[in-house]
């Protein structure tokens, strides 16, 4: 019965989006939720308004339930699947490169503690909400390059205005509620650091590299892009590379090898390594799971259109 329920609804499948692919640039949505069947992750912040209904999601070691009219904002980075949903749930949101992320002027705690792997929920939101979010989909889908970045600007004003009004943070956990607070200089490096990261991920770029680019000293760009991000500069790199692979792996019929070499790994080797770290599975099991998953997509559309 509950396999039966989950091919009547729309299923995520990896790879069809630009999310993956495009881990540097605004993605916008609006729509119907599909279910995963399977965690996935991308290089983004992640905003959801919830339109219509109810969604829930698995996040690491916690779960979560969103309802009608709440906001939330997490770390993509972290695996995260949406396992359920109500049969009129209605979501809208975007995937936010780090860039953006990192301009915003949100409570000095919470850019660590999103990082780390905690959710901020708010519900103090209003029918605004619902007209912006449609708006701001069909602006970044339609619009030039400068109705883009307008997009960027009003929406990331959207989220800073999270500081005047009630919200919380779930899924916590004790390390992040020890992490020291971001100050806005520290935001502005890191976002410098970012802007240089999304230009140049694909070529051959080191932490030396990166910190000359956004003219700092090396040991002082690692340690407050780590202490900002819970990352070291290199391990995010390699997490858009990542991004930019799953999809090519998804999207081409090119071998894993010209795979890895397009996304900026130096050796297929290498690319294994991390692949697995992050994904558990090899890039030709991932390959073969997420076109087991397309076809259980195309198996549901048939069964809803018949």
């Amino acid at each position: 019965m509950a396999q039966a329920r989950t091919l009547r609804r729309p299923v995520y499948q990896p790879g069809a989006s630009s999310v993956e692919g495009l881990p540097t640039t605004l993605q916008m949505f609006y729509n119907n939720p599909p279910v995963m069947l399977k965690p996935h992750w991308h290089a983004q912040v992640e905003v959801n308004f919830v339109v219509e209904g109810s969604v829930h999601y698995l996040m690491g070691d916690h779960e979560i339930l969103l309802r009608a009219g709440d906001l939330c904002l997490f770390w993509g980075g972290q695996p995260h699947q949406l396992d359920d949903k109500s049969d009129d749930a209605f979501y809208a949101g975007a995937h936010l490169p780090l860039v953006h992320f990192f301009r915003l002027r949100l409570p000095a705690d919470v850019p660590s503690r999103l990082m780390q792997g905690a959710v901020l929920v708010t519900s103090a939101t209003d029918e605004a909400d619902r007209v912006n979010f449609a708006r701001w989909y069909r602006s970044a889908r339609q619009g030039s390059p400068a109705e883009t970045q307008h997009v960027v600007d009003e929406l990331l004003l959207r989220i800073e205005r999270v500081r005047f009004e009630p919200y919380r943070i779930v899924g916590d956990c004790e390390n992040a509620r020890e992490g020291e607070p971001t100050d806005q200089q520290s935001s502005r490096v890191v976002a410098r650091i970012c802007d240089f990261i999304a230009a140049n991920f694909l070529h051959d770029i080191d932490s030396v590299d990166i910190a000359a680019a956004a003219d700092l000293h090396p040991k002082y760009a690692m340690a407050i892009f780590k202490k900002s991000t819970g990352m070291t500069m290199n391990e995010y790199v390699t997490l858009l590379r990542l991004s930019y692979a799953q999809a090519r792996l998804l999207q081409q019929e090119a071998s894993v090898l010209h795979v890895a070499m397009e996304s900026g790994f130096g050796s297929l080797s290498a690319f294994n390594k991390a692949f697995r770290k992050i994904a558990g599975k090899s890039p030709s099991d991932f390959r073969r799971d997420g076109r087991f998953i397309a076809a259980i997509a195309s198996a549901t559309v048939d069964i809803r259109t018949s």
